[in-house]
């Protein structure tokens, strides 16, 4: 499939959807090679993908990990879409290198020639963010917010009986959300390089990004709990005090 000859900032919009479909058929069809290997894992990534809601069961039941036994099915499908959307989920998450270089791809044109050259510094740094936003959610999030869901169940006496699809749900979107979350600070830095925020700017309406903030983590954290919503605020407001200092630091200096 042929690029546009066209030189790229003299590309006309239909030009530019042109390469926007190019680019979304790339990603699919790496994240369609990655689905390949990963789904030939899919039972060792349910076991991983289970692991850290295990281990917290085991610290506030007292039982060994080896005697938990908490995921049921009342649907025959249920465990085959389960492990064929965990299997999805994760090779796109082992793929984002390659997805964040179309991504790269796509807005280079927009670009100026000494920024195009940042390619791979931009492809290994959103890469490690959302990554490390990823572990982050799969290390800690999960102690904290499993700690708190099976202490209330076990200090109510409840038996857990468990729809691994329901868990996915919370798996996934708990680690892809916290992954994005970490891309902040890569967002205020081409904001603040296109001259459309400055740190200053964002230091005056810090008390306005909490607000926001506080009304993000309220939608979009898993879980209907209020500490849940703090937790993920705190990281959210870290993570903005961050951006601050790379806005400052990529900020255009006056000649």
């Amino acid at each position: 499939m042929a690029l546009p000859a066209t030189p790229p900032d003299k590309m006309s919009f239909w030009e530019h959807l042109q390469e926007l479909r190019v680019r979304i058929v790339r990603s699919l069809g790496i994240v369609a090679v990655g689905f390949a290997i990963t789904y030939a894992y899919r039972f060792k990534l349910w076991a991983w993908a289970q692991k850290p809601f295990l281990e917290a069961m085991a610290r506030q039941t007292g039982k060994p990990i080896g005697s938990l036994d908490p995921f049921a099915f009342t649907d025959l499908t249920e465990p085959f879409f389960s492990m064929m959307r965990l299997s999805l989920w994760a090779a796109a998450v082992f793929c984002a290198p390659f997805l964040f270089y179309q991504l790269w791809a796509f807005i280079r044109p927009g670009l100026l020639p000494k920024e195009r050259r940042l390619v791979i510094p931009f492809v290994f740094v959103t890469s490690a963010c959302f990554l490390a936003g990823a572990a982050f959610a799969y290390y800690q999030a999960f102690k904290f917010l499993g700690d708190i869901l099976f202490q209330e169940a076990a200090q109510a006496g409840l038996r857990a009986n468990l729809h691994a699809s329901d868990y996915l749900d919370l798996f996934i979107s708990t680690t892809l959300i916290t992954g994005v979350m970490f891309e902040l600070p890569v967002l205020f830095f081409f904001l603040a390089k296109f001259r459309i925020v400055t740190a200053r700017l964002m230091l005056k309406y810090w008390r306005h990004a909490t607000i926001a903030i506080l009304i993000f983590s309220a939608f979009f954290t898993p879980g209907d709990v209020v500490v849940t919503t703090i937790f993920f605020s705190v990281v959210l407001l870290g993570l903005y005090f961050i951006s601050v200092v790379v806005a400052w630091a990529a900020e255009p200096r006056a000649k």
